[in-house]
């Protein structure tokens, strides 16, 4: 079963980025509360890494894009720009706030590891959910790809529609561009870990046809 396409982004996207000198949890809390910046780091491809700062605004607004978490970015500062992918993010654990972002630096003739959403489509028109009575559940809501940053697609598609009752779907199931590959699916068959499946409620079709189904007489003497 092959479900689903691969969607490659067209979009783009440059982040504009500062030098940042000062260092240590004091410097970088001055920054968030005084200067609405977020500190944030380039390293990676064998050059000394590069402390940078961000205005909160801008990356707040980038982050609300789902392409900007799996998509080659252009970083720019002190009149640079190198390419890059967002590595790790990290937000207040309270108010969610970003707290710092590490950015690690791609070269365009080698692999990268990146993790990209699955995009769940037509659940509504699922033939398992509509004919069959069942009901979908996800175990995973994206899935690490191998891929030149060329190739990088900006989501996999799971199309539903003909996704029958009792069925489960495997990361094998998918269908992937050419030349990028499935992480797990390398280190073997026990890794073709589960997405998503249709599974009919235990006793629900019965349980219906008990509830309509008509209540027999008491026989005599059974009565209180």
């Amino acid at each position: 079963m092959i479900i689903g396409e691969n969607i490659m982004s067209d979009a783009s996207f440059v982040v504009n980025a500062e030098l940042r000198a000062d260092q240590g949890k004091g410097a970088s809390r001055r920054l968030r509360l005084l200067e609405k910046k977020v500190p944030a780091i380039i390293y990676g491809a064998g050059k000394d890494p590069i402390s940078l700062s961000l205005k909160e605004n801008e990356i707040k607004k980038s982050l609300e894009n789902e392409a900007f978490y799996s998509h080659v970015l252009t970083i720019e500062f002190d009149g640079k720009s190198e390419t890059a992918i967002l590595k790790d993010l990290q937000r207040h654990p309270a108010r969610g706030d970003v707290m710092h972002a590490d950015f690690l630096r791609v070269d365009m003739d080698k692999e990268i590891h990146v993790n990209v959403p699955l995009h769940f489509t037509n659940e509504d028109a699922c033939v398992g959910v509509k004919l069959g009575g069942g009901k979908i559940s996800h175990q995973q809501t994206d899935a690490e790809v191998i891929c030149l940053p060329g190739n990088l697609p900006a989501f996999i598609e799971v199309d539903m529609t003909e996704v029958e009752a009792e069925t489960i779907i495997h990361l094998s199931d998918l269908k992937l561009p050419e030349g990028v590959k499935l992480a797990a699916l390398l280190q073997g068959a026990d890794h073709d870990l589960p997405i998503c499946s249709v599974h009919t409620p235990k006793g629900g079709a019965d349980d219906e046809e008990e509830e309509g189904a008509p209540v027999a007489p008491a026989a005599e003497g059974d009565a209180e």
